[in-house]
């Protein structure tokens, strides 16, 4: 019960703050510069949206942390909030420099790496990392593979958040199989809950055509946060089901940077993939749509090949 007037509270936040933001927004101008190299389809539109709507997320998931301040709620919110930070000191270099070029690719993976490395040590030294129920856990891969998950995970999401309502919607669904994948508890079914209706809140105003976007503040956040689902409940496995379009798109830009400064060749007409398509001629929307079905193909497959390993690991 508790769980439920929780999503309901967190959606009506969200969608106030969100139009009280979009209009703070607008008055201020705080849009982004569309970058030389993109894709180059309806840039005065969103050279014109407001870009920073995740700064909303990052106020939610701080009152959801003051709403319960336990060990389990200080440890997961502090990922997606730390690196919610990180990307809103991406996005207002971004605006005061008035460029699509914020803080520098390798300063801004150097304090993800630190902030991952001190979460990870963290969840160790609280005895909580761990493949999956029923396998064996050795620290010496835990700690690293968790390392990576989540500053992996930072960037998946940033990557995927390139057209309305692509990131946000491929969260919902990841969100959508979490239950499955971790342990039934009251502090898991209330955390989902409420990242689930603020997403949903702020979707409301990014689907094409988006009236914001959530900026890396919101994708930094978002992906703490299903990494922090994934980790601190034991399951690093779980990262591939509720990563798995983030993990597609992530992949498709390494073997595009790979190929281009290897072998001066291009895989891609465009990376990250959503580009590509859109280059093929396919509409924002046609891609956004099928993006969001193979992200739940794939997590849904995913979850139930897991969930064969050990039984389920039950539902809320």
């Amino acid at each position: 019960m508790r769980a439920a007037w929780l999503g309901g509270l967190f959606f009506v936040l969200s969608l106030l703050l969100q139009v009280f933001w979009i209009r703070i927004q607008r008055r201020m101008s705080l849009t982004q510069a569309q970058k030389s190299y993109g894709v180059g389809i309806d840039v005065e539109i969103k050279a014109a949206t407001p870009s920073m709507g995740g700064v909303v997320f990052l106020v939610l998931g701080s009152l959801a942390l003051l709403m319960d301040r336990s060990l389990d709620s200080l440890i997961l919110w502090s990922l997606p909030l730390a690196g919610g930070a990180i990307g809103l000191l991406d996005d207002g270099l971004k605006f005061f420099s008035h460029s699509s070029e914020g803080f520098r690719s390798l300063g801004k993976l150097r304090v993800q790496l630190i902030v991952c490395a001190l979460w990870t040590g963290a969840l160790f030294l609280d005895g909580r990392l761990g493949f999956w129920p029923g396998l064996p856990s050795y620290w010496w891969l835990t700690i690293p593979l968790a390392f990576l998950g989540s500053a992996g995970m930072l960037n998946a999401v940033n990557i995927t958040d390139g057209l309305d309502g692509l990131a946000g919607g491929c969260t919902l669904i990841s969100l959508g199989v979490v239950p499955l994948l971790v342990p039934v508890s009251a502090f898991n079914a209330e955390t989902v809950s409420v990242l689930f209706f603020m997403v949903a809140g702020f979707m409301f105003f990014n689907l094409r055509p988006a009236r914001t976007f959530m900026g890396d503040t919101g994708a930094h956040f978002l992906g703490g946060a299903l990494a922090a689902l994934c980790l601190v409940n034991g399951r690093i496995l779980a990262l591939l089901p509720v990563g798995f379009l983030f993990g597609i798109e992530t992949l498709s830009s390494a073997i595009q940077i790979f190929t281009i400064r290897k072998l001066n060749r291009r895989v891609f007409l465009m990376a990250p993939l959503h580009h590509h398509f859109q280059r093929k001629g396919w509409d924002e929307t046609e891609v956004t749509t099928r993006f969001w079905l193979v992200q739940a193909v794939g997590a849904v497959l995913l979850t139930l090949a897991l969930l064969s390993l050990n039984g389920p690991a039950g539902a809320f």
